[in-house]
């Protein structure tokens, strides 16, 4: 009880800070799965992070509900008929939280930061293409990259490439992750980083009538359960992860909104085949055909969920639907078979998260594989334990093992859905290529895509690649998830987008 009084009153302090009384005021409180990494867009890998940012923070170009590429702080953009440069003419008038004017300077200071590899920032390899950024006037930016890169302007809509205020990154440097100056419709408040992040309306927003809310309290709270919890006592106005097992007894709360959304976040275990025995392709088959996904889904993710289609989710641009790999036991006792391994095999399999769903997977695909002779002891890995044996480790030095995670590819576009996780020079620790896979075809068709801004083409080169690694099977491809959040009746004007970020531009509170 004491425990419980402790946290109310904290949740209390909060909403009444800087901004009145919470009955008289809109403020509202959104309770989210895990702490916040950082505040600086370029430097986040974590979805979560990059969506509080959202809120203070705005790129040239961004995405709507359905990941359709939308213009925010640019009006328009040309490219050179040789796909080397693009000219980004930008919306006037618009103001910094601090004052200073958006202009094509703060777009090159950021994009001259972002694009600068001896600033190590975590987001670079979206940006490692440009080759140098300079201003044309007031409100044109040109933006010359070193080789043709056809899918630029979705990386400039990815969250990462939001404008920070030159005069804040002059004054904060790399400590502009404590201290956000943005455009967005909000402004920073506090960051208490084991608590909270607050933030309120911003006067000054370019946008007339926005935003509606007075402020926003962004509240981690890492137990599923908990937050669930907090919108039923009314400490939260939205919830995002809701336990799928939760789903039922919050629709079935009057004063509760429950919302399922579709989304790019694409479940999937990787199989080292650099190694025996997942240098085989049979046993990459026969490990599809072992996992009943219809199952799977009902077991791991109550129902919100659909067996995994393809390379590339539904909702990416350039994606192609494939029949999902059929449960065949049968099937995968005569690959194994040919392949050698008649009595099946031992392994390992690592996990990137530890969440009850994740939980409920991994015993799930553990029993199932056991059934055809195949068993694996399950390791889930913590942050520092996915740094240091899987994101840092080179093909060398990595053990033979099945990856189980995740990826969400916030371009709105085949090229981050494929590149990062397939292509030759992905490979950890350059990116997130945990398969360690290597198809010279594959490399080819990624770059040509790249290089063409023929749309034709560019459909062209990515089926290919697509068909080559369905086939070549270097995952076991799950699932593609379903996104359930909850809030308030009172709560209007809000999405989650497909990439697990939110959207509360227009959000309003009744």
């Amino acid at each position: 009880m004491k425990h419980t009084i402790k946290r109310n009153a904290l949740v209390a302090a909060v909403l009444l800070a800087g901004t009145g009384s919470v009955w008289a005021a809109k403020d509202v409180v959104i309770a989210v799965a895990s702490n916040f990494t950082t505040l600086d867009p370029y430097d986040a890998n974590d979805t979560l992070s990059q969506a509080v940012a959202k809120s203070l923070y705005q790129g040239p170009f961004g995405f709507d509900k359905d990941m359709k590429r939308v213009n925010v702080l640019a009006d328009s953009y040309e490219v050179s008929k040789d796909g080397l440069t693009y000219t980004v003419k930008l919306h006037p008038g618009v103001k910094f939280h601090d004052g200073t004017q958006l202009n094509a300077e703060a777009v090159k200071i950021n994009l001259d930061r972002a694009s600068n590899p001896d600033n190590h920032l975590k987001r670079y390899n979206l940006f490692k293409m440009i080759d140098k950024t300079e201003v044309v006037d007031a409100n044109r930016v040109k933006i010359m990259l070193k080789a043709p890169f056809s899918a630029f302007i979705n990386n400039l809509a990815h969250p990462a490439a939001a404008i920070i205020s030159p005069a804040a990154l002059a004054q904060y440097r790399k400590d502009i992750g404590f201290h956000p100056v943005g455009t967005g419709p909000y402004q920073f408040v506090t960051w208490n980083q084991t608590e909270f992040v607050k933030v309120k309306k911003f006067d000054g927003y370019w946008k007339p009538g926005l935003p509606k809310l007075n402020s926003i309290t962004w509240r981690p709270v890492v137990d599923s359960n908990t937050r669930a919890a907090m919108l039923q006592t009314g400490e939260a106005t939205f919830a995002f992860p809701i336990p799928y097992e939760q789903a039922m007894v919050l629709a079935g709360n009057p004063k509760l909104d429950v919302m399922t959304a579709p989304s790019i976040q694409q479940r999937y275990i990787s199989l080292n085949v650099t190694q025996k025995p997942f240098d085989n392709l049979k046993v990459r088959q026969a490990l599809n055909y072992a996992i009943n996904k219809t199952a799977l889904i009902k077991v791991a993710f109550s129902g919100y969920a659909v067996p995994a289609e393809g390379p590339v989710p539904p909702t990416i641009d350039f994606a192609a639907r494939y029949q999902p790999w059929p449960y065949d036991p049968s099937k995968v006792r005569e690959l194994l078979k040919e392949a050698g391994y008649p009595n099946g095999f031992t392994s390992t399999l690592w996990s990137s998260h530890n969440h009850s769903t994740a939980q409920k997977l991994l015993q799930f695909v553990q029993q199932q594989l056991a059934q055809v002779g195949v068993k694996v002891t399950v390791t889930a890995m913590d942050a520092g334990q996915r740094a240091a044996q899987v994101k840092s480790v080179g093909v060398k030095d990595t053990g033979v093992r099945m990856f189980y995670t995740g990826w969400s590819a916030s371009t709105g576009e085949a090229d981050w859905a494929l590149s990062p996780l397939f292509a030759s020079q992905a490979a950890p620790p350059k990116q997130f290529n945990t398969a360690f896979y290597s198809n010279p075809q594959v490399d080819d068709d990624l770059g040509a895509a790249l290089a063409t801004t023929d749309r034709a083409e560019k459909q062209k080169f990515y089926q290919d690649a697509k068909d080559r690694i369905w086939a070549d099977a270097p995952w076991i491809f799950l699932t593609t998830e379903r996104l359930l959040s909850a809030s308030s009746k009172q709560l209007s004007g809000y999405y989650v987008m497909p990439d697990m970020s939110f959207n509360f531009d227009h959000a309003d509170l009744q």
